[in-house]
């Protein structure tokens, strides 16, 4: 009988620490961003379509995080999405003809933005906006591309 209790014991105590291990992963998961914590500087870009992308989703640049998005707004005159970029400061020489758009890490993964450098010898200021972009592409709207092309081949 005690040994049983003792074995029920262990066995809780044992499931506790594996309960907490999953917390704290779970919190170090979604807190880590890539980024140093340090300064950042803004940018905004306009979309014509965000599809599902989020704020603090990660902004990237050759597979390297370099900023998160801030906030996203409509713009009520051109009914456009207005992304704000907080980039890191480590990064602050981007070409200022960059070009951003929103990608979607695997099939069906999250949505970031991603940077392509221009060419330009002037760099991307704090206030600028990021007049090259291309928006999401979504799943639903190439399918009935598809369905209506195959409609009209008939």
């Amino acid at each position: 009988m005690a040994q049983t209790r003792l074995l029920e014991l262990v066995v809780g105590l044992f499931v506790c620490l594996g309960l907490a291990a999953l917390f704290l992963l779970t919190l170090q998961v979604s807190t880590a961003n890539g980024l140093s914590g340090g300064d950042t500087y803004r940018v905004t870009a306009r979309f014509a379509n965000i599809g599902g992308l989020s704020t603090r989703a990660p902004v990237a640049m050759a597979g390297v995080d370099i900023g998160r998005v801030e906030s996203i707004a409509l713009d009520e005159k051109s009914f456009e999405a207005v992304v704000t970029l907080a980039l890191d400061t480590r990064y602050d020489e981007l070409p200022a003809d960059s070009s951003a758009k929103i990608l979607t890490a695997g099939l069906l993964g999250e949505q970031y933005i991603g940077i392509v450098p221009g060419g330009s010898l002037d760099n991307l200021q704090p206030g600028d906006e990021i007049t090259f972009t291309q928006g999401a592409l979504v799943l639903e709207n190439l399918i009935g591309q598809f369905v209506t092309n195959m409609q009209r081949e008939e």
